[in-house]
């Protein structure tokens, strides 16, 4: 069977030519799937795992059709969860249309929304955007979503997760109902469920896997690791060991332990390694991001905020130094290498904490893991990190020092309980500050009676 290729797609001119510049021709299945569905006009709601090719399955059926609007309001508007997937989709939609007189903005929050309101002077076509942001410049009239003809919202479960929906309701409100809504996102969740029947009409569901599908190119294996000190030993070992590891993303579970790893490491590897996550300022993460793609260092120490939509090509290995507490963010996570029909490496340290995740992972993949020897080559650490110390719970020192002197405190609370302490006038006077008026004016008659 003749395989299909984007020509098939009676797709413009100018978007073919950028394609095969790009040197893409043939399209993934949930591109192919998408085209028609979408064409159609209906809503739409894709569910694929991550590094499938979500974003062109959208944005070649949304330009197939779209039409210069003379008004200067955007009719396209495409929501994302993070700064990066907003500075990453506009700069594939602006080489797709830099062939086409189409007006592209890129809006997120942590930039001066003022500087953001003169972006629009000249009119807007195409809106990328946090659903923050978007709100707010909706909001103060700088643009208007009257004329949203499509509403694209890319990764639609994890922008739930992260609290959006206030705002992607209030975005909803600001819209026109006759609208196409075009959805995808990696899982279904009860929360999208719970959206799709509250806002949205039927929308037609193109599945390409079933949430928690591992991917098929993935060598997935894992080490049982005595602490997070140890995991750093295990990865100077791996590191210093395979020279196949030469694009390196390493996933922590926060971003304390994002920046003490990269600490370490950068001890152990000056100059190799990186680290980003949300407390890092947006210039310095597009620019680590950028020199981890041109291979400018090995790797990329990060947290979630890496694991979604983000398209970062040719990942040797993903490295999950922390086994990530929700058992789908693993999908994700891995998903970053292994793109493009090519094959990639998973690596996961689990601690005896972490064993019951690991359970919870494979039980959603319907897939064992693969564990390998701990190797005897590598020193164990027994220093454990502050939040691996066990907390114990301590009593009050001042009952401590009671007890020690012979049940005082527990003669002064009998006491307490049988003594009649009387009126105001016998107690203590109280603290001016957050005292009751009424028991101020009660002690101060009382003084002047004696």
């Amino acid at each position: 069977m003749e395989k299909l290729t984007f020509a098939d797609f009676d797709l413009p001119v100018k978007i073919l030519d950028v394609l095969a510049d790009l040197e893409l021709f043939e399209p993934t299945p949930i591109q192919e799937k998408s085209l028609k569905p979408i064409l159609s006009g209906r809503d739409v709601m894709g569910i694929a795992q991550t590094g499938t090719g979500k974003t062109l399955a959208y944005l070649l059926p949304v330009l197939k059709t779209w039409k210069y609007n003379k008004s200067g309001n955007p009719t396209v508007l495409i929501l994302v969860p993070t700064r990066e997937l907003v500075v990453q989709v506009t700069e594939i939609i602006e080489k797709l249309t830099e062939n086409i007189t189409a007006r592209v903005i890129g809006i997120y929050g942590g930039k001066n929304i003022n500087t953001q309101k003169l972006l629009f002077d000249g009119g807007c076509d195409i809106l990328v955007g946090t659903p923050g942001r978007v709100m707010d410049l909706a909001i103060d009239n700088a643009i208007s979503l009257r004329e949203v003809q499509k509403l694209i919202i890319d990764e639609f479960d994890e922008m739930l997760n992260l609290g959006f929906r206030p705002q992607l309701t209030h975005i909803f409100e600001m819209m026109k109902e006759k609208r196409q809504n075009i959805l995808f996102s990696a899982t279904m969740t009860e929360a999208v469920d719970d959206m799709l029947d509250e806002y949205f009409a039927s929308p037609v569901e193109i599945s390409l896997a079933k949430s928690g599908t591992p991917l098929e190119k993935i060598e997935q294996t894992a080490y049982k690791v005595e602490n997070f000190n140890t995991k750093i030993n295990l990865l100077e070992y791996l590191l210093k060991r395979d020279d196949e590891m030469s694009k390196v993303l390493i996933f922590n579970n926060n971003k304390k332990n994002a920046d003490l790893l990269f600490t370490k490491i950068s001890e152990l590897f000056p100059d190799q390694f990186d680290v980003i996550h949300s407390n890092k300022s947006q210039n310095y993460r597009l620019k680590a991001m950028k020199s981890f793609e041109n291979e400018e260092i090995r790797g990329l120490i990060t947290t979630d905020v890496m694991a979604r939509g983000l398209d970062i090509s040719d990942i040797t290995h993903v490295i999950n130094f922390e086994t990530p507490d929700i058992p789908e963010q693993y999908i994700h996570r891995i998903g970053r290498t292994g793109r493009a029909d090519k094959d990639g490496k998973a690596v996961t340290f689990v601690t005896k904490k972490e064993e019951p995740l690991i359970l919870d992972i494979e039980l959603l993949m319907d897939k064992e893991l693969k564990f390998i020897d701990f190797p005897e080559e590598v020193k164990i650490n027994p220093k454990k990190i502050a939040s691996e110390e066990e907390q114990v719970s301590m009593k009050n020192p001042a009952q401590v020092k009671l007890n020690e002197g012979g049940g005082a405190f527990h003669e002064k609370k009998a006491k307490n309980t049988k003594e009649n302490w009387g009126g105001p006038s016998k107690r203590k006077a109280p603290k001016k500050f957050g005292a009751n008026r009424a028991q101020q004016k009660a002690i101060s008659k009382s003084k002047k009676k004696k």
